[in-house]
């Protein structure tokens, strides 16, 4: 398989460097003010990390549009989608991106979680991660003020009503960095329909009910998903499948920074960037108060194929999952590619179809077909049965009738487009060594194919080769350029691997390059 070129963000780290995830050693409010800590907020820190990672990417000669796509190296979408969303985060917008699914919004939305600063000051033993500087410094309780229980742990008497940030003593303020993680600075919540209030703003706990005694003390608390992401980043996957009640206690997060529990006397804070989801059907679910808090992003799927071929390159790494051939996994990619453009609707039963998880679901069935049958390199047959076990995967099942229709018409498409695909994707493939390699030169291709048939029935003149002797010197040539491309791993060997493509080759490209053929995937 191609190996992915795009600049990626490993590097990002030596640039801004994360402290390390080790215990940090305690501090105070008092010393952090003498450092000169200044607070901010999760859309302010988002921002300036991702402003200071794409300055670290130009600084090593990226342009603007590779370093915007260099921040996403886990997912391959159009440029222009990243841009959108790089230029939302920076204008301190919350997101809900939608569009088909499996175009990739889930994995875009961890993405921005990867990207999010993780370390921060916090009070120890605080449920909601508040700033020591929250409680001793006017200005900044104004911006984000103190929970409940930090504000009577700091107030004369434990008194809530006596809190006052310019009487606590910031030398008595203990301070300690931690690194932000699920459930401490971030959240993740699954819409559906069963997730009530109590799932965002939180439960009682019981233990802790038995001990203090009183069910509306905010000590009681078990924090939600709200206030599990204060200080950091909410993702909410299919936030049209949220009950209207569920999403106003959302809304009252994005209007005020605060959420209050239905059996609580007090507000907490929850300020997060949200990160939301969803996909078409469930656009109209989402209320508008709410909807109009969030910037919408459509992500649809990639149209370019060398985009959709990366996805699978990433999907299914061939040296750990098992070699397939380039030429099977590059016909796959265009059936789905050709089943979005052609057979693609509104019917909700076959929307997963066309999904980039089926397009990693081909490589995947196409090589367990071919493990099932004992065959250490897949055969076209194995893509034929993989396509049509992937794609059928994917039908919504509602029952057994429709099922039954969706899988005719799913396997009429294969039947018919099959061999197209196959045969674009072996002249591609031809076309692609006939240039870089033979440099157009028609003899030696006509003597490269001459010694391939030769070798494709005669295991003795395979093993002769294999030997390193002075025979086929073209073919030998060819064994080279599949195994520096595709990186056959063992059990299979690069003169297997090299066998497997010419014999795709010889049954579906006709060994011709058309004019004006071009390399779409390199």
């Amino acid at each position: 398989m191609v190996t992915p070129t795009r600049p990626d963000v490993a590097e990002q780290t030596a640039a801004n460097p994360v402290p390390s995830a080790g215990p940090a050693r305690p501090t105070t409010a008092q010393e952090l003010k003498l450092k000169g800590v200044v607070p901010e907020t999760p859309v302010e820190r988002f921002r300036g990390e991702i402003l200071r990672l794409l300055e670290a990417l130009r600084a090593r000669g990226l342009s603007r549009e590779e370093a915007t796509a260099s921040l996403f190296a886990g997912t391959v979408l159009p440029l222009a989608t990243y841009e959108d969303v790089v230029t939302s985060i920076v204008s301190g917008a919350h997101l809900l991106l939608f569009g088909p699914s499996g175009a990739g919004k889930t994995s875009l939305a961890k993405e921005l979680w990867g990207l999010f600063p993780k370390t921060a000051w916090v009070v120890p033993g605080c449920p909601v991660l508040d700033h020591p500087l929250s409680v001793v410094d006017p200005a900044v309780a104004r911006r984000t003020p103190p929970c409940p229980i930090c504000q009577r742990r700091f107030a004369p008497q434990n008194e809530v009503g006596l809190f006052d940030p310019t009487r606590a003593d910031p030398a008595q303020v203990p301070a300690i960095q931690i690194r932000l993680r699920e459930g401490f600075g971030f959240a993740r919540l699954q819409g559906s329909s069963e997730v009530f209030p109590d799932h965002l703003t939180g439960n009682i706990n019981l233990r802790r009910l038995e001990e203090i005694g009183d069910p509306m003390s905010p000590l009681v608390l078990e924090p939600g998903k709200l206030l599990q992401a204060n200080r950091g980043l909410l993702l909410v996957d299919e936030i049209g499948k949220l009950p209207l009640g569920t999403q106003n206690v959302l809304l009252q997060a994005l209007q005020e920074g605060t959420v209050t529990p239905s059996k609580s006397r007090e507000s907490f804070p929850a300020n997060f960037v949200a990160v939301c989801t969803s996909n078409l059907s469930d656009l109209d679910n989402i209320n508008d108060p709410l909807s109009d808090r969030l910037t919408s992003l459509h992500v649809s799927f990639n149209t370019r194929h060398a985009a959709n071929r990366r996805i699978v390159d990433l999907g299914y790494p061939g040296a750990t999952e098992g070699y397939l051939p380039e030429i099977l996994v590059d016909a796959g990619v265009r059936l789905i590619e050709t089943w979005r453009l052609k057979a693609s609707d509104d019917n909700p039963d076959v929307g997963e179809v066309g999904s980039n998880r089926t397009l990693l679901d081909v490589a995947h069935r196409s090589r367990a077909y071919a493990v099932l049958a004992g065959r250490g390199v897949p055969s076209e047959e194995d893509l034929t049965r993989g396509l049509l076990h992937a794609m059928r995967g994917r039908i919504r099942a509602r029952s057994g009738d429709s099922f039954l229709q969706n899988s005719q018409r799913i396997g009429e498409f294969v039947e018919h487009h099959a061999p197209e695909v196959l045969r674009q994707s072996a002249l591609v493939y031809w076309c692609r060594y006939f240039r870089s390699v033979l440099r157009e030169d028609r003899a030696e291709g006509q003597a490269l194919v001459a010694e391939g048939r030769r070798l494709l029935p005669d295991a003795a003149l395979r093993a002769e080769l294999a030997s390193d002797g002075p025979n086929f010197p073209r073919f030998r040539a060819f064994v080279a350029f599949v195994r520096d491309r595709e990186h056959p791993a063992a059990p299979v060997t690069p003169l297997e691997a090299a066998m497997a493509e010419f014999a795709l080759l010889d049954r579906f490209s006709l060994f011709s390059c058309e004019e004006g053929t071009e390399d779409d995937v390199r």
